[in-house]
């Protein structure tokens, strides 16, 4: 099963190029996740959708967008064509990564006219004459979102997809450079990490790294949200603690000498489509500035590390695991290992 994911500004041609690449690549089905958006303004209630300004900030909309993909090419198989600007790094990442999960292969496509093209692309495009305000609003959307496309291109998309200058092209033109593309390899299968969700309750290992000034070691995964600590779920037949030297070793290249010592146990609950389980924070220890010097990231599994303070973790982790380094960091002034239910000390 595969996805063409069809990336580009807002007027790029997105939309009228997937409606000719189904017609080259056999047994392909157009997906438009703008449907997804549409349906959460009858599914939420107005005033959750008033507090968002895009409804990609929803973890909902990226979640149903993987979801219903996946559910897609279970029904249908073959190609599935998707058009749909992803300038943020870190939602393309969720929902290749949610994606790859689900075993479907993503080829990344991205659509790059000249900027003087694109914008004059924005101001002859046709507008709802139902829309109120439309034409403004619809035609100053596009061009507010020129800057983080520009953006985007400098920082990662130009390294993660496919280009296809499409300035001086058709869109069926278009359509038959990408289907060219993909049938001869050109266009790769994108390098994200696969991660199976999870089916039942899981015992996952976290190991808590420091460097010189007492700061703790966070990565930044590219398959979920938010920051982490080195760590994964703990293999069958697999010692806790060992899992976490293992995870270690795989995410940064160190390698531990010693067995880290217990500091948190934490009970996380169900929370759906989750289903929670055991969470173990274990004491790595003190890196030194030559170890330190000699981390690594393994390309497709995560994107940043870092060194944080607490205060500085209160920004980056979600708030169930800033709970649990909280409370791990006090356990490891106190020496003694605690237990935690949902982040909050118990006995």
């Amino acid at each position: 099963m595969t996805v063409v994911w069809i990336n580009g500004a807002f007027g790029a041609g997105k939309t009228t190029t997937a409606r000719e690449l189904i017609e080259l690549i056999p047994n392909s089905t157009l997906f438009d996740p703008e449907v997804i958006g549409a349906a959460l303004t009858h599914l939420l209630p107005p005033k959750h959708l008033a507090e968002v300004g895009d409804y990609q900030d929803m973890p909902i909309w990226r979640r149903l967008v993987i979801d219903t993909a996946a559910a897609m090419l279970a029904e249908l198989g073959g190609t599935l064509v998707v058009p749909m600007t992803l300038l943020r790094q870190e939602y393309r990442d969720e929902i290749f990564g949610g994606l790859a999960a689900r075993r479907v292969s993503v080829r990344h496509v991205l659509l790059a006219p000249a900027e003087t093209i694109l914008r004059e692309r924005i101001a002859g495009r046709d507008v709802p004459p139902d829309l109120p305000d439309g034409e403004t609003r619809v035609r100053q959307w596009s061009y507010d979102h020129i800057e983080p496309y520009r953006a985007a291109l400098a920082s990662w998309l130009t390294a993660d997809a496919y280009p296809v200058d499409t300035g001086a092209l058709t869109p069926y033109e278009s359509a038959l450079r990408i289907a060219e593309a993909v049938s001869t390899g050109e266009v790769v299968v994108c390098d994200i990490v696969q991660t199976p969700e999870p089916t039942a309750e899981t015992l996952a290992a976290g190991v808590l790294l420091f460097d010189e000034q007492d700061r703790v070691l966070l990565v930044d995964p590219t398959y979920k949200a938010g920051w982490e600590f080195p760590g994964g779920v703990v293999e069958p037949g697999e010692a806790p603690a060992r899992a976490g030297m293992r995870e270690v070793v795989e995410e940064t290249g160190i390698h531990l000498d010693e067995v880290p010592r217990l500091l948190v146990v934490d009970w996380e609950a169900p929370a759906p489509p989750g289903y929670g389980g055991l969470r173990l924070l274990f004491d790595g220890g003190r890196l030194d500035s030559t170890e330190t010097a000699r981390l690594l990231l393994p390309g497709p599994e995560l994107r940043d590390w870092r060194f944080a303070t607490e205060e500085e973790a209160a920004d980056l982790l979600p708030p169930v695991r800033y709970e649990r380094l909280r409370w791990a960091l006090r356990a490891r002034e106190r020496g003694a290992a605690l237990y935690l239910e949902a982040g909050v000390p118990v006995g």
